[in-house]
């Protein structure tokens, strides 16, 4: 299948000896040069490890630049080492179509491999290499691996360079996408660059179930997206009480016991356990009358004990 670029992107003047940035399968990417002309979503064949491989561009010019480690300016930073040779043909792209096809049985072969070698580990996902002078192969384990024995095994039977690359089950996920708890493909599998760390204590900030099946993505791991809108949550809770708070209102003490940051709304239980739910802007308003009233009030006190006391000094003069 020939791949061409948008109209839009081919009315921009091309860059010669410019960087760029080429995804592989997998979310692998790698940054090169190009001495001729090359658009964003080119299937490109580049230098490789020993030999040639086949990738599609994903960004060009400043952008590449910008995302590129350690070449963020091509005026201070040497370029990548490796280059763009040319843009891939037809004939090509048929080779790696049929190289991804062959890469089912070579994941087949291989966990039956493992099986024979009795090694604790899981096959996730096999990668030819364009040339086919290597084939990576992704695998998660719980526990460090000895597959020596293994690699040389798959090496006489594929006949080529192997390498084996452990990865976490965050990262299986992303290389294997799938269809998470909200329809939608996986963050992590398209668009995501870097997975952060995610916590339970996200969780609780937004008030979310803490039940691992609710908040848990198809990798097992509290979900990427549970950090989206994290920050909206925080900075919107700052307007509300604190839970478990007693405040004064007009009604006398009562005690926060629940808030709703979207709607507004707080929820409040007084002295004798009866419960009512105000809007927070109702809330504030009466906080501040009755702070207001308990002012007043101490005002009038003060002025009545010392009233009292003038009486009384005054009583003790006459007599």
């Amino acid at each position: 299948m020939h791949v061409t670029a948008p109209a839009s992107m081919q009315e921009e003047e091309p860059v010669m000896g410019q960087i760029v940035e080429v995804s592989f399968k997998g979310r692998r990417k790698g940054y090169y040069v190009a001495d001729f002309e090359v658009r964003p979503d080119w299937y490109v064949i580049v230098e490789a490890d020993r030999g040639e491989d086949l990738g599609r561009v994903t960004a060009t010019g400043a952008l590449a630049e910008r995302k590129c480690t350690g070449c963020a300016s091509r005026c201070a930073l040497p370029l990548p080492e490796r280059r763009v040779l040319r843009r891939a043909t037809q004939e090509d792209l048929e080779r790696a179509w049929a190289l991804r096809a062959d890469e089912a049985r070579v994941r087949r072969v291989t966990r039956e491999k493992v099986e024979q070698h009795g090694l604790k580990m899981k096959v996730s996902d096999a990668e030819w290499q364009f040339d086919r002078n290597k084939l990576l192969i992704y695998f998660t384990a719980e526990r460090r691996v000895d597959f020596r024995e293994l690699v040389r095994d798959l090496a006489r039977t594929f006949r080529t360079r192997i390498e084996l690359k452990q990865i976490g089950v965050r990262d299986e996920a992303a290389l294997l996408g799938g269809i998470g708890r909200c329809g939608r493909e996986l963050c992590c599998a398209t668009w995501l660059r870097e997975m952060k760390p995610v916590s339970l204590q996200l969780a609780k900030d937004q008030r979310l179930s803490l039940n691992p099946s609710q908040i848990s993505g198809v990798c097992g791991r509290l979900m990427s997206c549970l950090i989206y809108e994290h920050d909206a949550y925080v900075e919107a809770r700052k307007k509300f009480p604190r839970e478990g708070k007693t405040l004064m209102t007009l009604r006398g003490k009562e005690k926060v016991i629940s808030v709703d940051i979207w709607r507004e709304l707080v929820v409040l239980k007084d002295e004798d356990g009866e419960r009512r739910t105000v809007p927070l802007a109702q809330l504030k308003a009466e906080v501040a009358r009755a702070a207001e009233g308990g002012s007043a009030i101490e005002r009038r006190g003060g002025r009545a004990r010392e009233q009292e006391r003038n009486g009384s000094n005054g009583k003790g003069r006459r007599t």
